[in-house]
């Protein structure tokens, strides 16, 4: 066993967790950051707050066409 160079299991296990952090956390930006309706910014929030891998694709795939136009 090589102690210098990580095996190819480590490295894919570091990405995944380094993808499980930051996607949540940029789509509560981009959440926080654009105008919705009604209740639905406070609905996604709790959505990618409480499932975050889930919320966090659902957000991406749906919540981003229900966000207002900025003018």
């Amino acid at each position: 066993m090589d102690l210098i160079s990580p095996g190819i299991g480590l490295i894919l296990y570091q990405s995944v967790i380094l993808l499980a952090v930051l996607l949540p956390i940029l789509c509560l930006v981009s959440i926080l950051k654009h105008q919705f309706n009604g209740s639905d910014k406070l609905i996604w929030v709790l959505v990618v707050i409480f499932v975050p891998m889930l919320g966090s694709i659902l957000y991406l795939t749906m919540g981003r066409k229900k966000r207002l136009e900025s003018k």
